[in-house]
């Protein structure tokens, strides 16, 4: 089981980045999909989850309205659209998935971990 988070970068405040995460080694539709994140000096934070049963989404009420997070089953990735960035975004991002049902903000209810992306938003 693999997972690859990529598409960080520098972005102005304001503006949008679209993160992947591409997974490997396990049919991705049957696994919930989690992103987190985590910035300097702060704890990991759960961002999004999208859940592998019905396609139910959640959002961190820090980015509700702003990322939106799907999934392409055929393609073996998840998105993580996100718009309207702010300073305080700026943090590694990470992708996780779990066969069991996940506790959306629990981190430890993800077995599988991929390697992060950095985001980092300028004001």
């Amino acid at each position: 089981v693999q997972l690859q988070a990529s598409g960080g970068g520098l972005v102005q405040s304001g503006g949008s980045l679209g993160l992947s995460c591409a997974t490997s080694g396990f049919p991705l539709d049957r696994y919930d999909i989690g992103w987190f994140r985590r910035a300097p000096g702060k704890e990991r934070e759960a961002v999004s989850c999208i859940v592998n049963s019905d396609g139910s989404t959640y959002y961190a009420d820090s980015v509700k309205g702003r990322f939106t997070i799907s999934r392409d089953n055929a393609k073996d990735v998840v998105y993580l659209q996100m718009n309207s960035l702010k300073p305080e975004d700026t943090a590694v991002y990470y992708c996780a998935a779990s066969t069991a049902a996940v506790v959306f903000q629990n981190p430890s209810t993800y077995a599988y971990w991929g390697q992060g992306t950095l985001v980092t938003v300028s004001s």
